[in-house]
């Protein structure tokens, strides 16, 4: 019975045996004093990375891009993670729905 498990366990698909995906490159963006910093970031193209927005403020703020297709409430004083991409190249606009004056600009290259 035993040597049955055994086989068992050498037949399991290699990506359950096989080392652990590489790392997703992350990106942080912060809010603070009605701008977004940096302003404009820069991401690669044609790969899935990961986003941390960090509202310093003393309000919630709301990260928001119609090209990114995103709607994040940030409360005051946290941070969020968002998944983004794979994009294509080019430029995303996104901004601050509660103060849609506070806009910032990310490019894929």
């Amino acid at each position: 019975m035993r040597r049955h498990a055994f086989a068992a366990l050498l037949l399991l698909p290699a990506p359950l045996a096989g080392p652990a995906r590489a790392a997703r490159p992350s990106f942080d963006l912060t809010l603070a004093g009605h701008q977004f910093s940096p302003a404009e970031l820069t991401v690669p193209a044609g790969q899935k990375f990961i986003l941390h927005v960090a509202n310093k403020g003393t309000a919630p703020a709301e990260f928001e891009s119609s090209d990114l297709r995103r709607e994040v409430v940030v409360p005051a004083g946290a941070r969020v993670v968002i998944y983004v991409g794979p994009l294509r190249p080019g430029p995303y606009v996104f901004f601050d729905d509660f103060d849609p004056q506070t806009r910032g600009r990310m490019v894929a290259k």
